[in-house]
């Protein structure tokens, strides 16, 4: 009997629901898709395609993988961020809807866009920050700092992937610390989970997205501390920060910035209603109360 793509989907979605796959159907779309180079949205309406049995085999492979909770961009080798399509692999942390809040939040924060000239994105990992922002800021050059040579290699060949090669440039170091900065805006998605929730977390992000992106020490919070006692000297003076927080992490880290002198301008929420990117000033460019946007 002839597979066709509606039998394969419900064949793959008993298979990972019963894994425990959230969103089995959409999850067997997106890797159907990747084997037969369609569109996963318009799969539904070619239900009864054919589809050959090398293709097929194909597919039952990473269905059985995507079972055994492998994260579905490692399978694609792909992943959507912003409105780029980036490269991902096991090197870096893979993007998460959650992290476009920092985008819109610098949008909001900085609404003169061609005066944007500096962009810098710390803990750069794939370049998903960094080059969402250099597609929205027009006139700016981009730098992001990445303690792994391997994921920075993925950063480069993201930005090529995006025509951005010639406005962003990656270079290897701890946070800040060799920076001159002068920079207008500062983007940053530290690792921010607590050493001994790791082991909690599901097992798409605790076996397969590297520790060093994760573990943010005892507490969840020795990446802000580090990038925060940098972060006067290397911000301009009208200059934007957006670092990103784990849940339950605002309080804390807005407290670590104002003991910096670092104004909190805004704290905005993710489509869950987490907040999730705080935006940060020089505090003396920072008046009443901060807004909180969803």
């Amino acid at each position: 009997m002839t597979d066709t793509i509606g039998s394969l989907l419900c064949e793959a979605g008993t298979v990972l629901r019963a894994a425990g796959i959230e969103g089995p159907r959409r999850e067997a779309r997106l890797l159907l898709g990747h084997v037969l180079g369609r569109a996963p949205g318009l799969l539904t309406i070619e239900a009864r395609d054919p589809v050959g049995a090398a293709e097929a085999a194909r597919f039952r492979e990473l269905v059985a993988r995507r079972a055994a909770h492998v994260p579905a961009a490692h399978l694609t080798g792909t992943r959507g961020f912003w409105t780029l399509d980036l490269i991902v692999t096991p090197d870096v942390l893979i993007p998460r809807p959650d992290s476009e809040t920092l985008i819109e939040a610098a949008l909001a924060a900085l609404p003169d866009r061609p005066s944007v000239r500096r962009v810098l994105d710390l803990g750069a990992g794939s370049g998903a920050l960094l080059l969402a922002a250099l597609s929205e800021f027009p006139a700016a050059i981009g730098l992001g700092v990445d303690r792994s040579p391997a994921a920075l290699a993925v950063a480069r060949a993201n930005a090529a992937r995006a025509g951005l090669a010639d406005r962003a440039r990656f270079v290897c170091g701890h946070w800040s610390a060799a920076l001159d900065g002068g920079f207008d805006l500062v983007l940053a998605n530290p690792p921010y989970v607590p050493s001994g929730d790791i082991a909690g977390l599901e097992p798409e992000v605790r076996e397969h997205d590297p520790r060093a992106a994760l573990d943010g020490g005892v507490d969840g919070l020795d990446a802000y501390r580090a990038i925060l006692a940098d972060l006067p000297r290397i911000l301009l003076p009208d200059g934007v920060a957006v670092l990103e927080l784990g849940a339950g992490q605002a309080a804390d880290v807005s407290r670590l910035a104002t003991a910096r002198r670092l104004g909190i301008s805004e704290l905005r929420q993710d489509l869950g209603g987490i907040p999730r990117a705080l935006v940060l000033r020089h505090a003396e460019k920072t008046v009443g109360e901060p807004s909180i946007a969803d």
